[in-house]
């Protein structure tokens, strides 16, 4: 189910995460949060994956333990290259680490680590009513501000079948940058590829710089040893 609002949390800071989402809801706010929204035969990546490109805001519930998680910040990776918001919910008074700095550095931060807790969901709530009441990029042109490669367009009316083994080393080769969300982006991508080389060309539109990119066609083109 699309929801509004996806929040990135820490197993650490879960009852903190679920605070926030009762407030939240209670508002009207409709918000996505794991494991509650994912079914239990789901794939997680995928279900992650498809949330962050649905919502039009990410609460980051940030503290120390955020702050090490590779998993938060692949959230926000992911967040960012779809040109979601990012508000940063600080329950500690914590700095970003390097990776996230350079994610987080140009978002508006929400400081929440005074008690009581309740003030600063009861501040986000009014902060997020509106803004999401604004509309969207996505309504007002009708598509996404830039849609993923891997993830639009019709499939090729006589797109050839990519060799299974090919398909796994791709995969491996984007789960190198990417984790468990590789799985998922090659199994969309692959449905709307015209062979090899446009599949590639694709998934390689989900790298964030120019030199990831030419790294991931390379070793591609290599092909399984």
């Amino acid at each position: 189910m699309t929801r509004q609002v996806f929040i990135s949390y820490s197993q650490s800071d879960r009852d903190c995460a679920f605070e926030l989402v009762a407030h939240l809801e209670a508002r009207g706010i409709e918000c996505w949060v794991a494991p509650r929204d994912i079914a239990p035969s789901a794939d997680w990546a995928a279900e992650i994956m498809d949330a962050i490109s649905g919502a039009r805001v990410m609460i980051l519930v940030f503290s120390a333990s955020s702050n090490d998680s590779p998993q938060v910040r692949r959230e926000v990776e992911r967040a960012v290259h779809k040109q979601l918001s990012i508000l940063p919910f600080r329950i500690e008074n914590v700095l970003p680490s390097k990776s996230l700095e350079f994610f987080l550095s140009t978002q508006h931060w929400m400081d929440a680590y005074t008690p009581p807790r309740d003030a600063h969901y009861a501040r986000l709530g009014a902060y997020l009513q509106t803004q999401l009441a604004a509309p969207s990029r996505t309504s007002e042109t009708g598509s996404n501000p830039i849609p993923s490669y891997a993830g639009a367009g019709a499939p090729p009316p006589s797109a050839p079948a990519i060799d299974t083994s090919r398909l796994q080393h791709i995969e491996r080769q984007l789960a190198g940058y990417l984790g468990p969300l590789a799985k998922h982006l090659v199994k969309v991508a692959a449905a709307r590829s015209a062979g090899v080389d446009d599949l590639v060309g694709r998934l390689a539109t989900e790298l964030d710089s120019d030199s990831e990119r030419r790294e991931f066609t390379h070793r591609c083109r290599m092909g399984p040893t």
